[in-house]
């Protein structure tokens, strides 16, 4: 029983986390969109980021509930439903500092290219961090650290250098 409710808690932090790279990843690749484009209204770049995270969230839980139900034949009872919308909706909290950014852009506090670049920085950063909570209490030697860091951190890179090369055409 201790077994099942620890395999429970690792699925669920497994879950959270996947969650809070893929949609800081999608929202990555919004903003590095946006920043190609330049001369971007602040309330423009705000709602394309709004809408691409309300979406991928909303496809990300509709995926869940449909995998699910066609795995275990049936629907989600009260707690499978929970976790799938906290593992779902419980990864806004990585994605924050872009919204709060482009919000400032938008009462005209700060401009808005310098908004967008701000919130790449911050999303680089976030999945860095991810990247670290995930693996530093996993018995790993240093070395399997740094390679799944390092793959984490080959990914970014490779979304950023995908997105320049996109938009330098």
């Amino acid at each position: 029983m201790v077994h099942d409710r620890e395999y429970a808690a690792r699925r669920a932090r497994a879950d959270h986390l996947k969650e809070r790279i893929y949609l800081s990843f999608a929202a990555l690749a919004v903003l590095l969109a946006i920043n190609a484009h330049g001369h971007t209204e602040a309330l423009d770049a705000f709602l394309t980021l709004l809408v691409t995270v309300l979406g991928t969230l909303l496809a990300v839980f509709v995926a869940d509930v449909i995998s699910f139900t066609v795995v275990h034949e049936r629907a989600m009872n009260r707690p499978e439903r929970q976790h799938a919308v906290f593992a779902s909706f419980g990864t806004l909290g990585a994605i924050t500092l872009p919204f709060v950014f482009l919000l400032l852009a938008v009462f005209g506090i700060m401009q808005t290219e310098t908004a967008v670049r701000a919130g790449i920085i911050a999303l680089v950063a976030t999945l860095g961090i991810i990247g670290w909570v995930a693996v530093r209490n996993v018995p790993l030697k240093w070395w399997q650290r740094l390679i799944a860091l390092g793959a984490e951190a080959a990914l970014a890179l490779g979304v950023v250098g995908l997105q320049l090369l996109a938009h330098s055409a």
